[in-house]
């Protein structure tokens, strides 16, 4: 069975910009935002309130069903649809219009599946007009340029069904990953933070020796990022720049050893699980004490060592904020017994684990659902609906 490709304001019934106002201290009305669109729903967090009497606010109210999209916003971000799946006492911002639909034809559930899809988002993203760094979206463009398969309203309604139970199973594994960080931020503070003023402090210089190990051009080139430590540049995504001639001047680094970045006075320290070569703009620590690595990967990374420990070393304001590795150099760290260095990096260790194994379900549950999306939104896959009707 072919579905006809339409345009979707055969669908649409209304379109309409949001509340062009600034959010206000006292305001007792939530307006929603940009980042109140998340996942393809609307979710109000209540941050964000306006002043407006009943009358004014009514035209606005959110009603179940409304699909909110995101008309001016980065070229990447352009384009973003939720779906209000509730009545709510709130209003939307003026760079969000709100569309109605015909809910004999079209269901919207379904209609905010296809925008949020690759194609659709592909489309979306084509029909946008781009300044220096912002994009929008005309509605009536919109309109009249972007196309969804439409079948019927029973299938559309058993596909967007059957998509649901995927938004629920990353919605669920999501709310128990935020759990076990707040757990994994409680340990972190009564294994370190609260047990910190009981161990003996040395000088880094003490602990660690800065390295400066050049002319290994054959090393694989490195990165350093906040999130994933120093990896190897294949691991990163999209297009990454090559150093022009040679890498003569770039440091080794060796598995064990941890980095000091430029952005480092942000999110602390990174360690290193790799040999290769980074940049000369970075400042190379190899331990010269014994010290059990994975207790100070933590601590380098830790809410206290960023704020008392490295903002001692902290020069320059604003943008220009860097580390002073003289400085830094001389600042005095905690050195804790090795053994109960090992013991708070075993429980540190598992909670991550915990967490960064949910991290790859959730990543495969999106993933799968990209999959099924390509293959039930082009009617590849069939779905059989109550009436035994199926799609192909």
């Amino acid at each position: 069975m072919k579905w006809p490709f339409i345009q979707i304001g055969r669908v649409i019934v209304t379109t309409q910009y949001g509340l062009s106002m600034p959010p206000d201290t006292y305001g007792t009305m939530p307006i929603v935002g940009m980042k109140d669109i998340q996942g393809g729903r609307v979710n109000i967090d209540h941050s964000r309130s306006v002043t407006l009497t009943d009358e004014q606010a009514k035209p606005y109210k959110l009603k179940k069903g409304d699909l909110l999209l995101n008309r001016t916003n980065s070229p990447d971000l352009v384009g973003k649809s939720g779906l209000v799946y509730d009545d709510e006492d709130a209003v939307f911002a003026s760079y969000l219009i709100r569309l109605t639909f015909d809910r004999t034809k079209a269901d919207p559930e379904y209609i905010n599946y296809c925008m949020n899809s690759e194609a659709g988002q592909r489309q979306i993203k084509a029909l946008s007009t781009r300044a220096i760094s912002q994009a929008n979206i005309n509605p009536t463009t919109f309109k009249q340029h972007f196309r969804i398969p439409l079948p019927s309203l029973t299938v559309q309604k058993h596909i967007a069904a059957t998509l649901r139970v995927w938004d629920a199973a990353i919605e669920k594994t999501e709310g128990v990953i935020a759990v076990k960080e707040k757990r994994f931020l409680w340990l972190n503070k009564s294994l370190i933070s609260d047990q910190c003023k009981h161990w003996k402090h040395l000088h880094t210089e003490k602990i660690f020796n800065g390295i400066s190990e050049k002319n290994n051009g054959d090393e694989e080139l490195l990165s350093v990022t906040q999130d994933r430590g120093v990896i190897p540049r294949t691991l990163l995504e999209g297009r990454v720049m090559s150093p022009e001639g040679s890498t003569d001047v770039y440091k080794l680094v060796k598995e064990g050893d941890f980095v000091i970045s430029l952005r480092s006075f942000q999110g602390g320290i990174e360690y290193s699980r790799y040999q290769g070569l980074i940049s000369p703009a970075y400042t190379v620590l190899r331990p010269k004490l014994k010290i059990h690595h994975e207790f100070y990967r933590h601590f380098f990374k830790s809410y206290l060592f960023v704020e008392k420990y490295l903002g001692i070393a902290v020069i320059g304001i604003r943008d220009g904020k860097q580390i002073s590795i003289p400085d830094f150099m001389t600042v005095k760290i905690p050195y804790p017994p090795l053994e109960q260095q090992k013991q708070i990096a075993s429980v540190l260790n598992t909670a991550r684990q915990e967490i960064d194994l949910l991290k790859k379900q959730v990543e495969a549950y999106h993933k799968q659902k990209r999959g099924l999306m390509q293959k039930l939104l082009t009617g590849k896959w069939m779905v059989k609906t109550d009436e035994g009707e199926r799609v192909k």
